[in-house]
């Protein structure tokens, strides 16, 4: 089971290499604990609770794509001030 979350952890590093770009995917991913990656996006280590690294992961990747959304769409809304989007 330890190999399926390191293959799926790595599948998602990778996708989001694709979004985010190299540096910014794997710093992200390397914030999470119990979990080391290598500046290529291959796992090194998946330590401690692994669907729980799992989470960690994805809830990282999140919280980043959040923070792309608002402040890609925060400028549009601007321009629409009687359209009323929560972006928070």
């Amino acid at each position: 089971m330890a190999e399926h979350y390191k293959n799926l952890v790595g599948e998602i590093i990778q996708k989001q290499m694709d979004v985010l770009g190299p540096e910014m995917a794997v710093r992200k991913a390397n914030n999470v604990a119990g979990l080391k990656v290598g500046d290529d996006g291959k796992v090194l280590s998946l330590a401690g609770d692994e669907h729980a690294v799992l989470q960690g992961l994805v809830d990282e990747y999140i919280a980043l794509s959040g923070a792309i959304v608002k402040n890609i769409l925060g400028p549009v809304f601007l321009k629409y001030p009687e359209i009323k989007v929560n972006l928070k």
